[in-house]
This record gives C-alpha cells, structure tokens and sequence, in this order.
C-alpha cells in the first residue's frame, strides 16, 4: 500500500482538524496500554504482534512463502533523503532539484525492510531481522525471480537473493524507473502478484510518472516513456519486460486489494464510498481541477466510485474477507482500515450489474487510544487479517512536512476469528509440493495465491489443470485457480481455452477470454470463433463487460466484429458500465481503423441496437468531428449516410453540435453541414454557410448582442471570418475596439483578415496603442496578413503616429516570421538588428538557471507569469493555447533545457511544428503551424492563436520556414524572483486547483 494517503491535502486535512473540538493530545501510550484500547466486533479478537522497537513505522505488511512477515518501515518519510526542495503547492507537492539514483548509489535513506518470523508456531513472532535498509521512500515488496521485488519510487528494483539468506546478493537491478516522487504520501506503492502472472501496483492522485522499461543490462529500452497523470492501477510483466497502465483514474489509488475472482480494488480517502472497482482499460474518476484530465480525450466519460450511502471520509485501503478468512459469519465483507478515524470497518457488498455497491454493517475494531493509525490490511497464511499501525498523533501532510511527526513508533496487530485456537503463520511444509498442490484447490486465498507464484517459480509442476478448470465438482474458486494455474504453467492451449468458455462459473469463462487475449494479442480462428459465440451467448454482464475489455485490445477487424456481437444485448444499454466499456473499444478503431467503423455501421444491426442508439452515436460523432481533420470529418458526413431514421440523425447531431460547441466550423464539408441541418441542427453558422438571405445580418445582430452566449458569438465570429462578408468590417472593428470580452475581441480579430478595404487597417492602427497586450499580437498578425496593411502600420509607425514601442520586440519577431512585406516592415521597425549571437545566448542561459538553482520559488505567481507570457501559445494542465506543444506530458525536469528551449526557440524545433508560410492569390499572408491539410483545403494555425482554413485553390504559395515561430525574449524584464516562481511553475507535475 501508499503511504498512507488520509494525509493528502484534498481539503481531508483541514476539515478533519477543524471538525472536532481540540482536544488535549495525551501522547503515546507503551505498547501493552494500547493493546488494551481496543473495542472489537463479536466474534472476532484484535491481538498485537509486533511493537516498537521491532519496527517503526510500518506501511506495508507482506507475507513470504515460509509464512514470515515482511515489514516496510517508512522512516524516510515525509522527505526523500538527499534533495533539495525547490518548491511546493499547497497540496505539498514538491519538486525537486534532481531524480536520484537508485540505491546504493543514491542518497541513503532511513527506510528498510524488515523481516519477523513465528519460529516455533506459537502465533508470536519471535525473531527480527533487516533485510535491507537505507532506503529512500520505499513503499511495497514482493517475492520472485530469485530474490525480492522493492518499490523505492522513481525505480521497481529487484534484490536477487539466490540462496535465500535474507541477505541481498548485491546491488539491486532496476526493472522500472520514471514513477513520480512529488508527494511522498502519494507515490507509487501496493506490489501484487495477479493470479495472471502479472506484478500489480498502485499510483497515488498527486503524482505523475514517466515510466521506463529496463532491459537486461540495466539500460532504459528504447522509446518513448509512458506517461501518466495522477491515480491508476498498473501492472509490470517481468518475464516480458512489459509496463502498462491496467485502468486509469480512481479517487486516490492507494492499497490493492485482488479477489478470489482476480477481480481490483483500491480504497479511496473521499467520503461517501468505500472505494473503487477497476476493470481492464477503464477510466475511473479523478479530481480533475487537481489531478489533470484523464489521458484519452475522446473518453467521454468514467466510472465513479463504488456506490455506498453517506458516510465520514474515508477508507485507506482494504481486504475482501473471502473464502476461509474469518469464518462464514464474515465472510465476503469488505474490512477497511480509517486511520483518519482510528478503526476498522466492515461493509457488505452487493453486485450492481457488472460492478458492485457497498454499505456498512458495524466497526470490526474501534480504539480509545487517539494514536491509533492504521494504515494497511493484509490476508495473512493463517486465515487471520493484519493491520499496520503507524501510530502517531497525526496523520496530517502538512504537520508532517513541518515535524510534527513521532516516527520511533509502530505496531503490528492480528485480527482473527474468536476461538481459532493457535494461530501461526508459519509453514514449515513450504518446500513440499504436495502441500502447495492441496492448497491450489483449498479456499484459503492466500495459500492458493502463493501456490500460483510456486508454479511460476518453477518449484511446482502443475498438471491436469485443463479438466479441472470445468469440472462443476472442483466449484467456482477450484475452477478458476485451476484455470490460472494453467496458464502459469504455459499450458493453456486452444482446447483448454474451449473448455473454459464451457464452464459453468462466470468468472472461468470471464478469465478465459481476458487470458486469451492478453497472452495471444490475437487468437487463433477456432478460439476466436469460440469468444464470439460466448459474447452472442453470454448471460453474465461481468462476462461481457470483460469481453469489451479484451476487444479493445484486438487487432481492429476481430476487435469490432466482438463488438457487434455483444451490441445484441439489450440489457447492456442500462447496464452502470457496459456502455462506456463498449465505447472505448470502439473509440479505438475510430483512431486506428475508421473504414472498420464504416463498416461495421453499415449492418442494420448497429443501428437497431438500443446500446448503439442511447450511448454510441452521439459519442460516435464528437469523436469523428471533435479532432476537426478533413479525414475523419468525412467519415462522420458518411455516417449520417448511413443513418436509418430520425432517431439516430437526431443524436448524431447532437453529438456533432457538442464537438464544435465555441469553434469554428472552417474546413467542415458543406454535406456533412448540410446534414446536421436536416437532424435539426439549424443555426446561424449554418445559415452563413449556405449564404442563405438574410443570414449575414442575422449573424452580425447575434455577435453584437452582449447578452447572447458566449460560445455562439465566438462561434459566429469565426463563421464570418471564413469568407468576404459585405458590410460587416466596421461592425467587426467596432467589436474589437468596445466589446466587454476579450474572448469576443479577439474572435472579431480573426474575422478581419478574410475582409477587404482600407478602413481595416486604418482601425486597427488607430486603437493599436490602447489594446491590452493579449490582444495586440492578434492585431499585429491581422495588419501582417496583407502587404497593404503592413505599409499602412509601416507609414503610422515612421510617420510617429504610433510609437516604436507599440510593436515590441517579440512582435516584431512574430512578423519577421510571417514573412513577406511583414517581415521586410519588422526589419525595417529593427533597425536590423536582431540577436543572432549565440555567445549572449548562452550567457543568459548560463545566468538565469544559476538564478532557478540559487533557491526556490513559488508556483502560484509562476502561473500568472504563465498565463501572461507562455499561454498564448502553450497550454498547460488544461490553460492556454494549442500554437505550440501541450507542454502537460512533457518531461519539464531538466532545467537546463527547459531554459534554452525559452531562450533560443530554434535551437530544436519539435516534429509536427516547423513553421509555414501561406501567400494567397489576393494578396494575404499567413505564417504558422501546419494543422490539417487535404486535396482542398490547408489548415493553418497562426503564432496569435487563430485557425485559419484556406481553399489550396486560393493559394499562391507554400513553404516551410526555418527556425521556430515562437519569440525570444520571453524571459526579458523578469526579476529573480519572477523567474524563480516561473519555473517553479513550469516544473510542477499537476495542475494547482487555484480556481484558475
């Protein structure tokens, strides 16, 4: 599990010392007053097993496969040993001076990894020892691969331990590297064995990760990292040196918890839930406004938690008290640690379709000792579950971050079933095979997990296993540990896979299709003949919800042809997560292979569809229209084509109005327009577009309206911009010139340059001096789209009508890249002048990142400074605009290159952004980025933020332009401070949720 996420700063912190009544803190109690605290349910006994000074600190409680107890001490926390804190937010998310190493070779921290052993089976653990320390933020472990598996964020380390002394037979490889260490509260932590072979893990919401796989020599693999953004599950192949993100979002993804049926958990710190449950390539919920937006913008939508009534925050993470664990009274509850709370909560669950809701049913464990923190739950070998006390007066961020921490303390307690007699973990029968064999089809989930990983290791030989993964005799959890077991041992062949789709047990047949798939990537014809048949069949909708999981993950042609098939379903349409499950897998093929798509919407079928009708066209349609590329707005034009009815063109055109909501409609086929007008989507963008009588006027009435929304002003704007409109210039200019938004302002900018007469030119070199500077850029790049407009500024500046000052240095830059008689006018207005030099280039590199290193800033006035200066161009978490990169997933660590990248602009100009000069047959002027092109038309995205659509009809000339379109300079004037909170901001992993 995480380090104990009730300590975020999501607000929890404030409301939970502000809820209550301070009260005096009465210190720790000695291990033996606390043990006596405790209020526990009927039925069950809380007993302690470990104290300090055996450990200090436990965040993690792991079992080996000889029944020792495996203990990750946090003492590091909350500070990674060794660096140097350039600045937080408010959430303490920090950033740090640089990434350490791994150890042993980086910074030695304090945390270690101890080991405690029941040696003569009396239930006490009697003997300790370390089996590493000087860790730095070590958060999980897990056993294999001839050794240990230790999670000390950035890196996934493996400890060979060949001859299992519990002694590391050297330095640690590195396996992973990348995962984000900016809250230590929230780092990647909970290794898990899945029953599929796969290593599970959690990250926390407040940091990110840039994931890389090491080969063998110890090297990064080539390619790009993986990115992510906050809260997921993920998972870690180590035989296939394979990383990939197993479901996207949560609330706060700390603990893992993996059921008798292989099905994932996470706990949540939120109120009203109990916590999440992730499927296979699901997006779950976020704290967007603080957590950033999920990775895929075409999901149009994600899971919420699981359902629970109103309840105090929070669960920290939890255990599905399954099988033997507790005895039948308990069993299936749901035990979860609060440490916020200081108890254990017991909750039932209850299947909802294909996931599950919650409620509570009493507290397994309340404490009297205001100390008490439990911050892990773990199934022991014994049947029994153990909680790891952190013990301490406060689980709170930010007195932790200012020393308000005891970290001498720790404790360890077993809850069991009353009357169980002696309890030990010990299992002095580890090395006998017939033990594990026994324990495979046993209902201790424990066992029967470790007996998973005994296959895998090789030190169990597994056979047989086909038969018993169908026989109804071996029951539901025999079958599918047999199931498991088969494919562990590599021995789940096309026949074995038949035979479990025959099973009478939905999760057998569930795990047949999801192993399948993962393993194969694209089955063989037979068995995929045998999934569409279960997909047609199949009465389960946890079944079919993994189906549309494994679907996304085919090749397209077989991907949506299973997809057809579970599209017969009606249940699914009102189903919680079936819809959105199908969607994501169709929204691939709409990215990879959009003619499949055609395809399969030319089957009368899809269109019968109730899923189809409620969920899929309107998704359908945004996703197609949404990216505004000449290419897929031509499939969504086909798709109305094949529409059959009223019905489904109405939510086509629904979902076409959503995706251009504020945009322009320039480059969108006049048929795919004309048929959202049939559908009802009638409007004055469409009337201009097909000039129909009086439209101009209507328009110009809508745009001048101050009480009209905003979105559809912005939205006509640009539909006048598209072509010469008679009579509209001075209404345009008036706009710019007196309008209460800025939105507005510069929309009616983006008009103009399409417009013709002098009066344009005159207008805006009148009001040039009084606009505010966001808009002036805009201005400048309307006068430089016509030569005889850039004379008419030209004239107005030498004659000293307008002063030199008003196109400023970085203006003039913008329109030296235009090129043309706007870049001769910027020589001009230079003097030509104009740093080429590389030698003070490198000197004001040189000076600022020595001013950033000196000490450290404040992100929150460095968004200002964002806004104002970078976001005209670049967004970031979401602010700004989309000229240049999305700077959110760019690596912003390296602050050398962060500098010379805003210092000398062209020194890499990144692929996809190389800038392009435009001139048109009448005389205009365009410099930019490429966005779309097709055989008609050319889309350009301009250095002031405009997208420009023009007919290659009406194009003169094209050409790529050297060197980068973004401005030097943007670094002048700045104080130390300025540039210290600047990149303080620039360097930050999540967005601030400062409400801007």
């Amino acid at each position: 599990m995480s380090p104990f996420r009730c300590a975020t700063a999501s607000g929890l912190l404030v409301s939970a010392l502000s809820a209550a009544t301070p009260v005096a803190d009465p210190g720790p109690g000695s291990p033996s007053e606390s043990a006596r605290s405790f209020q526990v349910a009927e039925g069950l006994v809380f007993e302690q097993v470990l104290a300090e000074p055996q450990v200090a600190q436990p965040v993690s409680l792991t079992f080996d496969r000889r029944g020792r107890l495996w203990v990750v001490e946090y003492r590091q926390y909350p500070n990674p040993a060794g660096l140097r804190m350039v600045s937080h937010d408010q959430f303490w998310r920090a950033v740090y001076d640089e990434v350490p190493e791994p150890p042993p070779k980086g910074p030695r921290g304090a945390d270690r990894i101890s080991i405690h052993e029941d040696t003569d089976g009396d239930g006490a653990f009697d003997h300790h020892r370390v089996f590493v320390d000087g860790l730095n933020i070590a958060t999980s472990v897990a056993f294999g691969g001839g050794g240990v598996y230790v999670l000390n964020p950035p890196y996934l380390l493996h400890y060979a331990d060949r001859d299992g002394d519990d002694t590391p037979d050297g330095s640690p490889a590195v396996l992973l590297s990348g995962f984000g260490l900016e809250d230590t509260h929230s780092v990647a932590n909970s290794l898990r064995w899945g029953p599929d072979g796969w290593l599970y893990g959690c990250q926390g919401s407040t940091v990110t990760a840039h994931v890389r796989v090491h080969g063998t020599d110890g090297r990064p693999i080539a390619g790009e990292p993986i990115y992510s953004q906050g809260q997921d599950i993920w998972r870690y192949h180590p035989g296939r040196r394979v990383y990939e993100v197993f479901s996207e979002g949560g609330g706060n993804a700390f603990g893992l918890e993996i059921d008798s049926e292989g099905r994932v958990f996470s706990g949540h710190n939120g109120g009203n839930t109990r916590g999440f449950h992730y499927q296979q390539g699901a997006y779950l919920q976020k704290g967007f406004d603080k957590h950033g937006p999920l990775s895929n913008p075409h999901a149009f939508g994600y899971f919420p938690p699981m359902a629970h009534p109103d309840v105090d925050r929070f669960t920290h993470t939890f255990v599905i008290a399954d099988g033997a664990t507790l005895g039948s009274v308990f069993a299936g509850r749901l035990f979860g640690v609060e440490p916020l709370q200081g108890r254990v909560v017991m909750s039932a669950m209850e299947s909802v379709g294909s996931t599950f809701k919650t409620r509570d049913i009493g507290y397994a464990v309340t404490s009297g000792d205001p100390w008490f923190r439990p911050v892990d739950i773990e199934l022991g070998p014994d049947g029994a579950l153990y909680v790891a006390d952190w013990y301490d007066a406060n689980v709170n961020h930010y007195r932790n971050h200012e020393g308000k921490i005891d970290a001498t303390n720790g404790r360890v307690y077993r809850l069991r079933a009353a009357g169980a007699g002696g309890v030990s973990t010990r299992i002095p029968s580890a090395d006998d095979p017939g033990f594990w064999r026994g324990a495979l089809s046993g209902t201790n989930r424990w066992l029967s997990r470790q007996a998973l990983r005994e296959i895998a290791e090789g030190r169990l030989r597994f056979t047989g296993g086909k038969s018993e993964a169908v026989d109804p005799k071996a029951g539901p959890v025999g079958a599918l540990n047999a199931l498991w077991a088969t494919d562990i041992a590599g021995q789940l062949d096309a026949g074995a896979v038949a035979s479990a789709f025959r099973s009478p047990f939905p999760a057998v047949r569930l795990w047949a299709v999801r192993l399948l798939v993962d393993r194969a990537g694209e089955p063989d014809a037979a068995s995929f003949r045998g999934i569409l048949d279960l997909a047609a069949a199949e009465t389960d909708p946890g079944v079919r919800a993994q189906l549309a999981s494994s679907a996304r993950r085919l090749p397209p042609k077989p991907s949506l042809a299973l997809l057809k098939a579970l599209l017969g379903h009606g249940p699914d349409a009102g189903d919680a997560r079936q819809p959105l499950l199908v969607w994501w897998a169709l929204e691939t093929r709409c990215g990879d292979s959009p003619s499949s798509v055609l395809e399969l919407a030319s089957d009368d079928g899809f269109w019968r569809s109730e899923l189809v009708r409620r969920h899929l066209l309107g998704r359908l349609m945004r996703r197609f229209a949404d990216t505004g590329r000449g290419e897929d707005l031509r499939v969504a034009e086909q798709l109305f084509g094949k529409a059959p009815d009223d019905v489904c063109r109405k939510a086509l055109a629904q979902g076409f109005e959503e995706a251009f909501q504020g945009r322009t409609l320039a480059g969108v086929p006049d048929g795919l327009l004309e048929a959202v007008s049939r559908a009802g989507g009638v409007s004055p963008v469409f009337e201009l577009r097909r000039a129909s009588p009086g439209a101009v006027e209507r328009a110009m009435a809508l745009v001048s309206d101050a009480k009209a929304p905003l979105p559809r002003r912005i939205q006509v704007l640009a539909a006048l911009g598209e072509a010469r409109r008679e009579g509209v210039a001075a209404a345009l200019l008036e706009l710019v010139r007196a309008d209460a938004s800025t939105e507005v302002r510069r929309a009616a900018l983006g008009a103009l340059p399409a417009q013709d007469g002098a009066e344009i030119a005159d207008g805006l070199v009148s009001m040039l001096g009084a606009l505010p500077a966001e808009l002036k850029d805009s201005a400048l790049g309307v006068l430089a789209s016509r030569p005889a407009w850039s004379a008419r500024l030209a004239e107005a500046v030498e004659s000293g009508r307008l002063g030199r000052e008003v196109v400023g240095v970085d203006a003039l830059r913008r329109l030296k890249a235009t090129g043309g008689a706007a870049a001769r006018l910027a020589e001009r207005l230079a003097g030509g002048t104009g740093s080429g030099d590389a030698i003070p280039r490198k000197s004001e590199i040189s000076r600022i990142v020595a001013v950033v290193w000196k000490e450290g800033g404040s992100p929150y006035p460095g968004k200002t400074l964002f806004l104002e200066r970078c976001a005209g161009c670049h967004r970031l978490f979401g602010k700004g605009g989309q000229v240049g990169p999305d700077l959110t997933a760019q690596p912003r660590n390296d602050l050398a290159s962060l500098v010379l990248n805003i210092v000398h602009p062209s020194a890499e100009v990144r692929e996809g952004y190389e800038a392009q000069r435009v001139e048109t047959a009448d005389g205009r002027s365009f410099g930019g980025f490429l966005a779309d092109q097709d055989s008609q038309t050319v889309t350009l995205r301009t250095t002031d933020g405009r997208t420009v659509v023009l007919a290659r009809k009406e194009i003169e000339t094209m050409e790529r332009v050297s060197g980068s379109l973004m401005p030097e300079g943007l670094l002048e004037g700045l104080t130390d401070t300025q540039l210290r909170d600047l990149f303080a901001y620039l360097r930050s992993t999540q967005p601030l949720n400062d409400g801007r």
